[in-house]
């Protein structure tokens, strides 16, 4: 098999790199081709991919690349983790919301749709090479916001599904408090990415999330930081990104107080890459599991062994599909994260119980939002925007969403060439 990774030269990469090394049975890669633009980060990621494999005894061959079409020939699936404006741009979007009250984040609210803006067009842009290059790749989207770059692709016809490793995260962590294995480990898991909720977990057959909530709800209540009481009330473990509606403005004031994420992340890819430099690193460094993504490399790993296995076997994964009436209250060509039997052949959305009322109402919201976002981000248009930011749950004034616009607009401009003569 043949992977590419557009965006290889991103620090998330050995993550990948060591993920294929460990699971090489589940997902037998003969080449990863690594396409990015930046030589410097190319350089330094290639050269410790190739050590940890080498390290673990793989006999993978890395294909470091500036060149789309060579990266891409004869791919057999196409992994997409794109940031478009690095970490500056990201800190922009996590900091400018913050000068309007609003919140701050590089997925959720205004900071989502400034990313979506900037992200889209080179996704689509990008997607044209896979199909003329490697026109029977699946492509798996990482990059975010997932749900609406998702929709982007499907919506230009590409072979597409959306990964976010959230999931993934909480299977692992049930697994490990009870002590099976995470196959043994089934969620009910709905919502749109970076939107969901876990109403189920099923372990070994039997359901365990009313166990799970009263056993550990204190302690997944910290991560997620919120109260526990949330889960008691919902009867479900929210995402972690709930947070920034369920407590909005005590999120606001804690960021404006705080270091920006992106500032954080910035400084430790600049250690990552010193360290990926050093010839003598053959493993992925410590300093990794703090920049995010965890489970990353196994949720990839599964999905796109689930996406190519011959046998057609299907296996339970969560994605980020078309909804095709999966709930009934959104449009079949919306995207929904939820579990899904995934298989070379297709993908079907397990099928959903009703979803209570504020779910559903907050579901419709943002996907609504997407739906304009989307739109903003392919045709343009500073009225697409403020519609956009108009229609976002978290900003929904007026005035605020003219005002937020023009600013995203101007901090954005030297990425949206529609913006400048607008």
């Amino acid at each position: 098999m043949k992977l590419a990774i557009i965006g290889g030269g991103s620090t998330y990469t050995p993550e990948l790199v060591d993920g294929f090394a460990r699971l090489r049975e589940q997902l037998p890669v003969e080449q990863l081709a690594l396409i990015d633009p930046d030589p410097e980060r190319l350089e330094a990621v290639g050269a410790i991919s190739r050590r940890i494999l080498a390290k673990q005894g793989h006999p993978g061959q890395v294909l470091a690349t500036a060149n789309p079409a060579e990266g891409l020939e004869g791919a057999d699936a196409v992994l997409f983790q794109l940031r478009i404006g690095g970490q500056a741009a990201r800190n922009v979007d996590e900091t400018l919301p913050l000068d309007f009250c609003c919140v701050g984040q590089e997925t959720t609210g205004a900071g989502g749709l400034a990313k979506a803006l900037r992200t889209v067009p080179v996704v689509l842009e990008l997607a044209e090479q896979v199909r003329k290059y490697a026109p029977n790749a699946r492509i798996v989207d990482f990059t975010n916001p997932v749900g609406i770059v998702t929709r982007a692709l499907l919506d230009a016809g590409h072979d597409a599904v959306g990964l976010c490793n959230v999931a993934i995260g909480f299977q692992r962590r049930f697994a490990e408090g009870a002590g099976v294995s995470p196959s043994e480990v089934e969620l009910d898991h709905v919502g749109l990415n970076h939107l969901t909720w876990i109403r189920g977990a099923r372990i070994a057959g039997e359901e365990a999330l009313p166990r799970i909530i009263e056993e550990q709800g204190s302690e997944i209540a910290g991560s997620l930081e919120m109260p526990q009481q949330v889960l008691r009330d919902l009867n479900a473990i929210p995402s972690y990104y709930l947070r920034y509606f369920y407590e909005h403005d005590a999120v606001v004031k804690h960021l404006r107080e705080s270091e920006s994420r992106a500032e954080q992340v910035a400084a430790m890819e600049r250690q990552l890459l010193e360290m990926y430099r050093d010839p003598t690193v053959d493993t992925k460094p410590e300093l990794l599991s703090k920049r995010g993504g965890a489970f990353y490399s196994e949720a990839a790993v599964e999905l796109i062994s689930s996406l190519t296995n011959p046998a057609g076997e299907a296996d339970l994964r969560v994605v980020n599909m078309r909804n095709r009436g999966t709930l009934p209250f959104l449009a079949d060509d919306a995207v929904i994260e939820v579990s899904a039997r995934v298989s070379s052949t297709g993908i079907e959305a397990v099928p959903q119980s009703p979803l209570p009322a504020h779910m559903r109402g907050l579901i419709a919201h943002v996907s609504a939002y997407e739906e304009l976002a989307l739109d903003a981000a392919i045709r343009g248009g500073r009225d697409r925007v403020v519609q956009a930011l108009l229609a976002h749950p978290l900003i929904g004034q007026y005035d605020l969403a003219n005002r937020l616009g023009d600013a995203l607009l101007a901090a954005n401009e030297k990425f949206l060439p529609w913006a400048v003569a607008r």
